[in-house]
């Protein structure tokens, strides 16, 4: 179902603007729905120089994005509500994955996600000493939602959940950037196959761009690393293949953000990563999350 009286089609006609090139402020602001994998194979490891469980990557990279968001958005006066977030965790049920203050809350204003993290951990972090060296330090590290593993995958249910934040969305701010929502699977949906739900999300547009859908599937399985690519060519099985055809292409200012990180990209890279490493998680989330200027 597309926004009424708004089509791709009318996007870019007529004069108008280029499409994802709203302003983003207090007054029209857009929205995150990070989509979160919480089966049970979210217990196993994923690959890097440290393995770590495929959940706590997760939890940690989407932690990290919140904090770095709401220091982005901070000014004089406190956190700017430029951007509202969701956090939905799909396992044994789906549902808000914030915990503490905000447990069963889905778009949440980003000041209200900045005052309320469930508890504040210590990370230790190596910082540069002056001489040339690192030497480690002891860090406040907010933590809005814990790691999860437990129950199936349920994407589709999951995808229908954020068709409807983001139809909601549109319908209070229908000239805004759209909402953008990223999901973080390591495995292939139990509740059948996602395509159509996917689609249901991407066909709804706002005046400045149809919504976005990035695919992040953090695997396990051996093979090379696929970052950002422009097609399914050398995925290794028709899951990844449906996840990439899921994924938006991403929009002209992603693509320059991505490529100043070194990654190769065109006209048609998709907002897609297969078989990530934890570093690629981070900066998937980086670039999914990098919008217009903030006024």
């Amino acid at each position: 179902m597309r926004h009424a009286g708004v089509s791709r089609q009318s996007l870019c006609i007529g004069g108008a603007s280029m499409p994802y090139t709203a302003e983003i402020s207090r007054t029209n602001p857009t929205c995150f729905v990070f989509l979160v994998d919480q089966s049970t194979s979210m217990a196993d490891q994923i690959g890097g120089e440290v393995p770590q469980k495929k959940a706590d990557v997760v939890a940690d990279a989407i932690n990290r994005l919140l904090t770095e968001l709401s220091v982005k958005c901070a000014k004089e006066e406190g956190v700017r509500d430029y951007f509202h977030v969701a956090v939905i965790g799909y396992g044994a049920t789906v549902g808000s994955a914030f915990s503490g203050a905000l447990a069963s809350r889905d778009l949440v204003p980003l000041s209200e996600v900045a005052d309320n993290p469930a508890r504040v951990d210590e990370r230790t972090k190596k910082v540069p000493d002056g001489a040339g060296g690192l030497v480690e330090t002891t860090v406040a590290f907010p933590l809005w939602m814990d790691p999860v593993a437990n129950g199936g995958t349920p994407m589709n249910r999951a995808l229908r959940y954020a068709e409807t934040l983001v139809r909601g969305w549109i319908e209070r701010y229908p000239g805004g950037f759209p909402p953008i929502v990223i999901n973080l699977t390591d495995g292939e949906s139990t509740d059948g196959t996602p395509t159509e739900a996917a689609a249901a999300i991407t066909s709804q547009a706002t005046a400045d761009g149809a919504v976005l859908l990035f695919n992040l599937h953090v695997s396990a399985t051996g093979g090379s690393p696929f970052t950002f690519p422009s097609s399914d060519a050398g995925l290794p099985d028709t899951y990844a293949q449906t996840l990439f055809a899921m994924s938006s292409v991403l929009p002209s200012h992603m693509r320059s953000y991505a490529a100043a990180q070194g990654q190769q990209v065109s006209e048609s890279t998709r907002g897609f990563v297969y078989n990530a490493d934890i570093t690629s998680v981070v900066q998937f989330l980086d670039i999914g999350t990098r919008a217009t200027e903030l006024r």
